[in-house]
């Protein structure tokens, strides 16, 4: 289910502040660490049950994490903000409910699978699934998250999709007005109460954004001409 914690245009462009800020398709291999970091600021309350205690959580999904589904902002060197997303059967917080059990032992990580289990969203057919923005909290406010959301929405028809979609959770009202300034509509609000005590929320709203297949990247042709 996916939130931001704030809010692309052409990556290398500029935004008020110390330095430039650029925009990148894939996580810096050196950027693991941090991107789990900020990750975890930002979903933390919502994955404590499935990945925590804080420390557990972010060493897994640092190990996890598929670089090459993420977009990164990076201003004077260091990773300030991260959008990651699934498509093609690969999301950005990545590891199987083996890699689950592997990490927290098979009693303490059966619970976790099944929590974790609530939470997945599997794109359809050329749908790309945003996996969430996380904005570093020293620069927000700065329009890195907006940047990042517009450099999804750039990469989605290149990689032959209709549609975005996302889900934005009851507790977070800042992240629903984002998405609905950036073309996001409600199609359906999911109820959940039973989940408020363990997760944190007790509602998820379904979001989604159209967008048309560049030339280059049309997506399968149903009659397979």
């Amino acid at each position: 289910m996916e939130q931001a914690n704030e809010p692309n245009a052409p990556s290398g462009a500029d935004l008020p502040g110390p330095g430039a800020l650029q925009l990148r398709r894939g996580l810096p291999p050196d950027a693991r660490r941090r991107a789990a970091e900020l990750y975890w600021e930002a979903f933390g309350r919502k994955l404590g049950a499935a990945l925590g205690p804080p420390e557990a959580g972010i060493a897994f999904l640092a190990t996890h994490l598929n670089a090459d589904r993420a977009i990164a902002a990076i201003r004077d060197g260091v990773l300030v903000g991260v959008a990651g997303y699934t498509h093609a059967g690969r999301s950005f917080t990545g590891g199987s409910a083996l890699d689950v059990l592997r990490a927290y032992g098979r009693i303490g990580g059966l619970h976790r699978v099944a929590i974790l289990a609530l939470l997945e969203r599997r794109p359809k057919e050329r749908e790309l699934v945003m996996d969430g923005i996380a904005v570093d909290p020293n620069h927000r406010g700065q329009g890195i998250g907006s940047r990042l959301l517009e450099e999804i929405a750039t990469l989605a028809p290149e990689l032959g999709c209709r549609r975005i979609r996302l889900d934005v959770i009851d507790v977070n009202p800042r992240a629903r007005a984002l998405y609905e300034r950036h073309d996001f509509t409600a199609i359906k609000t999911e109820h959940t109460p039973y989940l408020r005590g363990l997760l944190g929320f007790g509602a998820a709203t379904t979001m989604t954004r159209n967008c048309q297949p560049t030339a280059q990247n049309p997506g399968p042709n149903p009659s397979g001409a």
